[in-house]
Parts: structure tokens; C-alpha cells; sequence
């Protein structure tokens, strides 16, 4: 039978899967989002559902974890939110996700649409997403309107974005120049800030994703 990992903190949307899905799926669920890598690892699910927002670890943090290991990249992931604005959805789709589901969830659609990826889970995403840490070089305009130009590593690499720490404050849409400093200083291209977080006495994290390419970036 095809399996589900379903990672949701709230018990009552879990129930709701289970009653709606377990006829056609073994439901492998849980609460904690820790867990959720280790139940991936040991269950080999068809696919993953996702609520976006728990205590513990946000969506966007588990569907970078689930992307850096090569053992449950190729798991399509379908993030389930109440409320997901657009460039949170572009976020999590640079990290991973496959889909979106709002809460009340359509059931029918989410049965169409898991039968529809469930041919393709040996196939792998049309991006591979890698942890790898490269320096680069970022060129712009902060918060206050100020030119900047600052050194950086990547945390989380794909063909078309990257994630990486920045202690300059940027707005959301901002456009940044990006440079590859081990190979000289060459400008790959510009790329625009689809999301920040931030943690009290960390630099913030930035996801950004390339408008444009001059020359050829990390992954081909």
C-alpha cells in the first residue's frame, strides 16, 4: 500500500487525514517536527504533508532538511496552511515543495493530485537542492536605501536560488547582485529576496531567487 508521512502539530487535522486518506494510504503521522526526518528515513513515504506552521520548526525549515539528504529529496512534499502568502509559496518551492493546500482541505483534489505525483517519486525534481556552503558576494540597496556590498556563504544551494546569511537588513522583492568569489569575482547574475528570517542575535537568513543569470551558477 502507498504511505504518507503527515506533519502536523494539531491532532485534529491528523484525524482528518487518516479518516479521508486511509483508504487508499498508510498513514504514518506525527506532531513533532524533529521526528519527521528520522519517521521519513525509516517509512520511505510516497509522499509528505506539511503544515506550515508549528512551534517547534517552521515548513520552510523541514523542507530544507528533507532536501538535504539523498534519501528523502526525492519525497514530493505538499505543504498544508491555513494561510500561505505568494512568496511564501515561492519559498518553499525553491526549497522543495511540490504543492499547496489551504485549510478546509479539498480532499478530491489532494486524492487527484497525490495519484498524479505518486507515478513520478523515482524521478527526481526538476531542481536539485544541495547543503553546500560557497562564498558569494552580494551587491545592493538595504533596508534604508543605503548601497552595500558584503561577503557571504550559501547554506542551501539549487539552480535557481539559494539560501544564505546576510547582516544586512533587506526588504522582501529586494534585488540583489550576485558574485562568486572563488572564481575570481565573476557576476553570476540578479537575484531577488523571496523571504527573510530572523533569529534574536543570528544574522537574518535570506531566500533568493535568480532573475537573471551573466554566467553559470554553482549547479548546472
Amino acid at each position: 500500500m502507498r504511505r504518507l508521512l503527515i506533519v502536523d502539530d494539531d491532532e485534529a487535522i491528523r484525524r482528518l487525514f487518516r479518516l479521508n486518506l486511509a483508504d487508499d494510504y498508510e498513514i504514518i503521522d506525527t506532531e513533532d517536527p524533529e521526528q519527521a526526518l528520522a519517521l521519513a528515513m525509516e517509512h520511505k513515504p510516497d509522499a509528505i504533508l506539511l503544515d506550515m506552521h508549528m512551534p517547534k520548526m517552521s515548513g520552510f525549515d523541514l523542507c530544507r532538511t528533507f532536501n538535504s539528504f539523498s534519501r528523502t529529496h526525492l519525497v514530493p512534499i505538499f505543504v498544508v496552511s491555513g494561510a500561505i502568502r505568494e512568496d511564501e509559496k515561492e519559498t518553499c518551492a525553491a526549497l522543495g515543495a511540490t504543492g499547496f493546500f489551504g485549510k478546509p482541505i479539498d480532499f478530491d483534489a489532494l486524492r487527484t493530485r497525490l495519484a498524479t505525483v505518486k507515478r513520478h517519486t523515482t524521478v527526481p525534481r526538476s531542481e536539485v537542492r544541495v547543503q553546500l556552503r560557497v562564498p558569494v558576494k552580494l551587491r545592493g540597496t538595504d533596508i534604508d536605501g543605503r548601497q552595500f556590498e558584503e561577503i557571504t556563504l550559501t547554506e542551501n544551494v539549487s539552480l535557481s536560488g539559494f539560501l544564505c546569511n546576510c547582516k544586512v537588513a533587506l526588504r522582501n522583492d529586494s534585488v540583489v547582485e550576485v558574485y562568486l568569489t572563488n572564481t575570481g569575482g565573476r557576476l553570476v547574475g540578479k537575484a531577488r529576496c523571496v523571504r527573510s528570517d530572523g533569529h534574536e542575535g543570528e544574522p537574518p537568513q535570506y531566500a533568493f531567487r535568480f532573475l537573471e543569470k551573466a554566467e553559470t551558477w554553482i549547479l548546472r
